[in-house]
């Protein structure tokens, strides 16, 4: 698979703060790549590099296999976190404006806002001021602009802020569909739950380094690190005296039927599934016993915690 954008050995420095430390990333072609990391990681300074508003003092960045251009922007649409509209401007003049900023006519401008504002559920808000708009509209309408030039790279940083439920799933849906259309979308948010129902692959920074990166799925099975997860029936003694030394217990709860529990094992490396199920069921009454369903939130914190712990280098 081609990569739309590649990143490699690029370091940032602000008054005298590493913002990155040499990172390196690629972003597939199609799919949503991720970019996830805690305040402070670096996310926001990488993102400004690749829609070409800042320029790193180290390293190289490519587009398309080209060294990334001021003129390479026009094929990259980029909605901030820190969201702007002129207000004074009515709201179809604002879409106009930028979707001629971006080359395109005023008449395919037009043409192009008529459909998302229909899709997006805007169009009554044509000749209002932007000033009338809410929080959430507004962030519709700029949503909206940012695509309006069908971009090859969509770059989205906390896209979901700010909606309600029901509006951020049907945001969750537009880049899902666009994503199927061909559109490569960068994602960066906090929002886990978004990042797994979209995401294909991602990348964790955290004090301006790069601390994991891989496909999500992949990721997932890497940190189950053999847990499985098990609920059954009876006395909680009776399981764990069952259970003996076949498999490590990680935690057991009790679950709101009375005599139903779930419990979080790990499973020794020799163990073979089917055959560990088997005996499993012939020594309590199984109900339910699968694979351990690692979120990414747990990945995150992880990954985290364990670079802090880390013991700082030597001066």
């Amino acid at each position: 698979m081609s990569s739309v954008i590649q990143v490699e050995g690029v370091s940032k420095t602000y008054r005298g703060h590493r913002a990155l430390k040499g990172v390196s990333l690629e972003i597939p072609q199609g799919g949503v790549f991720g970019l996830l990391g805690p305040n402070g990681a670096g996310k926001t300074t990488l993102i400004r590099m690749l829609a070409g508003i800042t320029a790193p003092d180290e390293g190289r960045i490519a587009f398309f296999g080209e060294p990334l251009e001021r003129h390479h922007q026009m094929r990259v649409g980029y909605l901030p976190e820190e969201r702007g509209l002129y207000k004074t401007m009515k709201v179809g003049e604002q879409g106009i404006y930028l979707g001629q900023l971006r080359g395109l006519s005023r008449a395919e401008a037009i043409r192009r806002l008529k459909v998302w504002f229909e899709r997006l559920e805007v169009d009554g808000w044509w000749n209002r001021p932007v000033s009338d708009l809410s929080k959430g509209m507004a962030q519709k309408i700029q949503f909206i602009t940012t695509v309006l030039h069908e971009p090859d790279l969509l770059i989205l940083d906390e896209p979901l802020s700010g909606f309600d439920p029901i509006n951020a799933q049907r945001i969750r849906e537009v880049v899902r569909a666009l994503s199927e259309q061909g559109t490569t979308i960068l994602l960066s948010t906090h929002d886990m739950p978004s990042v797994e129902e979209m995401c294909s692959t991602v990348t964790l920074v955290h004090q301006g380094e790069v601390l994991l990166a891989g496909g999500v799925s992949k990721l997932r099975e890497q940190a189950r690190q053999g847990r499985v997860r098990v609920v059954f029936e009876g006395e909680a003694i009776g399981f764990t005296a069952a259970l003996g030394a076949a498999a490590e217990l990680i935690s057991l709860r009790s679950m709101e039927h009375p005599r139903h529990h779930e419990a979080i094992l790990r499973l020794p490396e020799s163990a073979d599934w089917p055959e560990w199920v088997k005996w499993l069921a012939s020594e309590v009454r199984l109900i339910a016993c699968e694979p351990y369903a690692t979120s990414m939130r747990e990945i995150f914190i992880q990954a985290v915690e364990a670079k802090s712990a880390e013991p700082l280098p030597a001066t």
